[in-house]
């Protein structure tokens, strides 16, 4: 396929993809219109007629995300068909399982070696590592709360001494991972690197520590 067949074929597919994904959600090509003005873009009714009849060749990348937004899906999903397509043509003339384009597209596609540092890849990988970091550690506290809930609202001495054992089991991974996700936050400063804000629940990891007084203690 040439470069303009394969332009064109690629945007009728996202076309064909918002189509679908607007009429899952159960909208008007008017509301979809409306919620792109609503989001400070506009796109008229007709362009988005247009777009779905296979009228349009291309289709300009902001409104491609406002109309996702519009959608509620993720932006990816409608350049890539999964679970419908086998494969697909990422590339003129270079056609992949359309998961392997998908990851290819996300910067997923495995490594045999690390990233080489400072490379857009590097920095891709260090933001996904920070998130399973700052997962682990909000899944630790929040299994901790829940036995610890549980302990106080049982009259079972023996179970409530069981959750409280657990509580104080998930407490102590909890206390690692915050640990591991602050000296992560940390190595990725010294890189240059922004690192992304934290959920509510774990904001106290970049705080500064302060010492215990003797009668708090």
């Amino acid at each position: 396929m040439t470069h303009d067949g394969w332009a064109a074929a690629f945007t009728a597919r996202v076309a064909q993809a918002i189509r679908e994904a607007r009429k899952a959600a159960g909208l008007t090509m008017g509301e979809v219109a409306q919620g792109c003005t609503d989001r400070g873009l506009e796109i008229t009714e007709h362009a988005l007629k247009n777009l779905e009849l296979g009228r349009k060749a291309s289709l300009p990348l902001a409104d491609f995300v406002v109309l996702a937004d519009v959608l509620d899906v993720p932006p990816v999903t409608l350049l890539f068909p999964l679970g419908t397509s086998a494969t697909v043509e990422a590339l003129p003339g270079q056609t992949a399982s359309t998961w392997d384009a998908l990851a290819w597209f996300t910067g997923e596609t495995p490594l045999s070696e690390p990233a080489a540092e400072g490379t857009a890849r590097d920095a891709l990988d260090q933001f996904r590592h920070h998130g399973d970091l700052a997962a682990a550690a909000t899944t630790s506290y929040a299994l901790a709360r829940e036995r610890r809930r549980a302990a106080s609202t049982t009259l079972d001495r023996a179970r409530r001494a069981t959750l409280l054992q657990r509580a104080e089991g998930y407490e102590e991974h909890a206390y690692e991972d915050a640990q591991e996700l602050r000296a992560y936050r940390e190595r990725m400063r010294q890189r240059g690197l922004t690192p992304p804000a934290l959920p509510d629940e774990l904001r106290f990891v970049d705080q500064p520590d302060t010492p215990t007084d003797a009668g708090e203690s």
